[in-house]
């Protein structure tokens, strides 16, 4: 059992290094890209979304779970951090979003004080939400806790058919998270003429890049409408990234290279303006400031190791002093930039 513990961590090591080290063997480091594509290197305009992750506690451990959630995780943000990110609200009325993740967010203690701190200022809230949580008896009152708040819920179903979901995300999952969905449509949630927001999220079964996103949507919404009378307003497809857990999968089973390769001979130029590092800032479960959620996950500090920046949210008051610098970047970086491009918003082009 200590060999075999041993194997998985020196794999979980392996992975965290090919997908952090800007030179490896036979591919391309992501600046160097693009400036053999004529591109500047990655610079932050202005801020108009703070994405904090609250922690990696979770009620699921999804295989292509970038953060390494879990049931077992114990990394959750404290109320200190909390309200450090209701202080940040209002020192920088020009951020628009609060976006919230994890883990499964709404198992994190503060949860809805953010909610309700960042709406009671006029701010879009959106929840990036696994769905099966919304049945927890513990959280059974989520749905019309959002529909309340008017939280915009973005909600991960990586496929319309249960074999597939619960293939990635376990037994159950899929005919859990219909459920969750058919509480939120009743609450008017995905309606065509509701304002409450419901997307919805695809990530590819395994190492490839999402297939068209309008198609995708479209089969989408005929087999969960057909099936199951689930309305939604849009699919997101997100590509899954090469690091943390889906890198160790990936290292595993000797496909980390041919999916690097995959990712960096698809390198899309166009999809550079609309990365989503351009306008967000991440914030850690500890308070410590990233580039992206995937940056946060590698540990690459906000705007690379070399640069002088804030480095926590104690560190900076107006959020416009990184507006210019440096976006710390990576071989993972390609994931964002192959294809169509993938962000939290989905497809890029």
């Amino acid at each position: 059992m200590l060999a075999r513990r041993g194997v998985l961590l020196m794999s979980r090591t392996a992975a965290l290094q090919t997908a952090t080290a800007p030179e490896a063997v036979g591919t391309p480091g992501f600046a160097r890209t693009l400036t053999g594509a004529g591109l500047a290197p990655l610079t932050r305009g202005h801020v108009t979304t703070l994405q904090v992750n609250v922690g990696r506690l979770c009620n699921l451990a999804c295989h292509h779970c970038h953060v390494e959630a879990g049931p077992r995780e114990t990394d959750v943000m404290p109320a200190p951090v909390a309200a450090r990110i209701v202080d940040l609200l209002d020192l920088n009325p020009g951020i628009e979003i609060l976006d919230l993740t994890g883990g499964a967010p709404e198992m994190n203690p503060s949860f809805r004080h953010l909610v309700r701190e960042a709406r009671r200022r006029q701010r879009r809230v959106i929840d990036r939400c696994n769905l099966t949580i919304l049945l927890d008896p513990r959280f059974d009152d989520l749905p019309e806790f959002f529909a309340a708040q008017q939280v915009h819920v973005v909600a991960s179903l990586p496929c319309y058919t249960a074999e597939n979901v619960d293939s990635q995300r376990g037994r159950g999952v899929f005919h859990e998270s219909v459920e969750a969905l058919r509480r939120l449509n009743a609450l008017g949630y995905g309606r065509p003429d509701s304002d409450l927001r419901l997307d919805l999220v695809y990530n590819p079964l395994g190492p490839s890049l999402p297939p068209p996103q309008s198609a995708l949507e479209a089969t989408y919404r005929e087999e969960l409408g057909r099936l199951f009378g689930i309305e939604f307003h849009q699919l997101l497809t997100i590509t899954n990234m090469p690091i943390r857990r889906f890198a160790w999968t990936l290292e595993r089973s000797g496909q980390t290279e041919a999916y690097m390769s995959l990712l960096v001979n698809h390198f899309n130029p166009a999809t550079v303006a609309g990365l989503m590092c351009r306008t967000l800032v991440s914030v850690g479960f500890d308070g410590r400031l990233y580039d992206c959620d995937f940056n946060q996950m590698l540990g690459l500090p906000i705007g690379g190791a070399a640069q002088a920046a804030p480095r926590t949210v104690w560190d900076v008051d107006a959020l416009d002093v990184l507006t210019g610098r440096a976006i710390a970047t990576g071989r993972h970086c390609f994931g964002c930039t192959a294809g169509a491009g993938s962000s939290c918003s989905g497809a890029l082009l």
